[in-house]
């Protein structure tokens, strides 16, 4: 399945944005509204931290094993998913990149190592689903991001 890539411009500098990002409980505030019962594990920060939450999306609930695989600062933090007892795995990768004018762009990327045949076959389902969630992810993490300090320049 192709990936799914979603993306938001915010005020804050690449450091300020991947220091954020990089602690895993962070990550809950801005996508509760599609996976809760967070659960941590691991360090609390960079590779290896882990959470297994409950995804709920297109009217299915299953479990995610979300761990930290790989981290670049201040450009990129790349997490392995892993649900669907074990049928489901996928890498979500954040690239954060400064703009011209100051502030930083966000990316998420999602994309599918292995899916279960339903996902397959629903691939185009699917895929929207997971934009419009992540959609929502990335305006809730510029939202997070104002809360969390000021901007550069601030």
């Amino acid at each position: 399945m192709r990936p799914v890539i979603v993306s938001t411009d915010v005020p804050h500098p690449p450091e300020q944005v991947y220091d954020f990002l990089e602690v895993m409980a962070h990550h809950e505030r801005f996508t509760d509204h599609y996976l809760t019962g967070w659960r941590y594990s691991g360090p609390e920060r960079g590779t290896g931290s882990r959470a297994t939450v409950t995804a709920a999306l297109g009217g299915t609930r299953t479990d995610v094993t979300i761990e930290v695989v790989e981290a670049d600062p201040p450009r990129r933090i790349v997490e392995r998913n892993v649900s669907a007892a074990g049928r489901r795995l996928a890498h979500g990768t954040y690239t954060i990149e400064p703009l011209p004018v100051g502030g930083s762009r966000v990316s998420f990327t999602y994309g599918w190592v292995r899916a279960p045949l339903a996902d397959r076959l629903a691939a185009p389902v699917v895929r929207a689903a997971m934009r419009r969630a992540n959609r929502t992810v990335m305006r809730r993490l510029a939202a997070e991001l104002a809360r969390h300090g000021p901007a550069a320049g601030s």
